[in-house]
Order: structure tokens, then C-alpha cells, then sequence
């Protein structure tokens, strides 16, 4: 959902760029029924905030372990892997791919994610990937809008 980067101002507080058509296609999703969720390594005020404005409740930051997040995550939903897609571009979010039924990493991820992804953006994060496999996952369920 960002670019990578951190903003940290005079007082200290850190900011993140968030990209609005990824938003607006993370709402899309929403809206067609497709559940949502957001796990990070990190902690941002920002995260909550920009959830928040989305409307998305399951967000999980501050995560060391998310593999075993997602596993919970697919016990307590009753999901199998294969109906669950995941987006990465570091080496923290690798144990996710094994999780998922579908790891997609972004443009500019580390290349060790793009070689253990099942699929590679052509957007940049922050830049319109989270866009890109949102419009996908629609048009692959014949959820897209006129």
C-alpha cells in the first residue's frame, strides 16, 4: 500500500505516502464481498488511519510472526489457502507465500519475493500494484463495475 518509504517530521512523527487508486480498488473489493486485511511488520499510526478511512477492521501491526498470523487468521475464517491472496515486497513476507494460495509481490520487491511469487505487478508499490491485483481478483470473479 506504500512505497517503502518512512517520513519522519520535526516532532517526530512518521508518515507514509498512500496511493489513491490503490485505496479506491481495496474499496472495491469491499464492496464486491472480498474480505480484506492488512498485516505489517511495522507500526504506523498512519496504517490505522488510512484502514480506517477505508473501512478495513482487520489490521494486524507490529507483526513479527505472520505466517502464523495467517494461519490463525485462515482457522478463525474457515478459509483454505487457495481462496486467500497475499502481497509482499520484502524478505519478512516470504513465509506468507507459503500460506497463501496466491503470493503476488510488487514491482520493486526484493528478488528473492519475485522469484518465490506466483505473480509480479507491473506497478511499483505505492504506485498502483495494490490497484492492479485488486482489478484482478474483480474481473477473475466477474465482479467489475461497468
Amino acid at each position: 500500500m506504500t512505497d517503502g518509504r518512512i517520513i519522519v517530521n520535526d516532532r517526530g512523527e512518521e508518515t507514509k505516502n498512500f496511493d489513491v487508486k490503490d485505496g479506491h480498488g481495496l474499496a472495491l473489493l469491499r464492496q464486491a464481498g472480498v474480505e480484506v486485511a492488512i498485516i505489517s511488520g511495522r507500526k504506523a499510526d498512519a496504517v490505522d488511519h488510512r484502514a480506517k478511512e477505508l473501512g478495513i477492521q482487520d489490521v494486524h501491526q507490529g507483526i513479527r510472526d505472520k505466517a502464523a498470523l495467517c494461519q490463525q487468521m485462515l482457522r478463525q475464517k474457515n478459509l483454505a489457502a487457495d481462496q486467500v491472496c497475499c502481497m509482499g515486497d520484502d524478505v519478512v513476507d516470504l513465509p506468507l507465500f507459503d500460506q497463501v494460495g496466491i503470493a503476488v509481490a510488487v514491482a520493486d520487491a526484493m528478488d528473492e519475493v519475485r522469484a518465490a511469487a506466483s505473480l509480479t505487478t507491473k506497478k511499483k508499490g505505492g504506485h498502483g500494484a495494490v490497484r492492479e491485483i485488486c482489478d484482478l481478483i474483480l474481473r477473475a470473479q466477474k465482479k467489475t463495475q461497468p
